[in-house]
């Protein structure tokens, strides 16, 4: 992964803690990452931990651009070579099935043109509804690929399905997404 732009979108997940690992583990494979936050991510993880971890500033505001002038959903969208959200929320999931652009995070999904790869990571309530499973299958018929939730302890005390992958799964498929130029 040597010198490939990975641009890595964080939702408002408890997960969040989990992508700070999977933002490391990419940097040591040579990757250069791009971190992009949405303000309920800020509430699990601090943009500090991504900037300390990829040597970049972390964007979060669709108005206020750090980089990019034009706009950091053009700037950021035109580098990447791979989208990663990590964890995606039900909230994320049915933003970008539906086409709305109401954040930084989001608004990238429908400006990036490289593969966009979804962690989704939620309570297995949630996970069940058929609200999130349409939209899972929209993304799917969309094009976007999946690091399947896994089963198993969730933070609310319960155990079953969407659990978001393990970051060195989640690696597993960004590399097979990203093979070495």
């Amino acid at each position: 992964m040597r010198g490939r732009e990975v641009l890595l979108g964080v939702t408002g997940g408890i997960a969040a803690y989990k992508t700070a690992d999977l933002c490391s583990k990419l940097v040591q494979a040579g990757a250069a990452v791009s971190v992009v936050m949405t303000e309920a991510a800020e509430r699990f993880v601090g943009p500090a931990t991504f900037e300390a971890l990829t040597g970049r500033p972390v964007y979060r505001d669709l108005f206020r651009p750090v980089e990019h002038f034009r706009g950091e959903h053009i700037g950021l969208a035109q580098r990447a070579e791979l989208f990663v959200v990590a964890p995606a929320t039900a909230n994320y999931l049915a933003e970008v099935a539906n086409g709305f652009a109401g954040d930084l995070v989001s608004t990238l999904a429908l400006t990036v043109t490289c593969p966009v790869l979804l962690a989704p990571a939620m309570n297995c309530e949630m996970w069940a509804k058929p609200a999130v499973q349409r939209n899972v299958a929209t993304l799917r018929a969309d094009g976007f690929h999946f690091a399947e939730p896994g089963s198993g302890w969730l933070s609310c005390g319960q155990v079953g399905a969407g659990r978001m992958s393990e970051p060195t799964e989640i690696l597993q498929f960004i590399a097979s997404l990203l093979p070495e130029a």
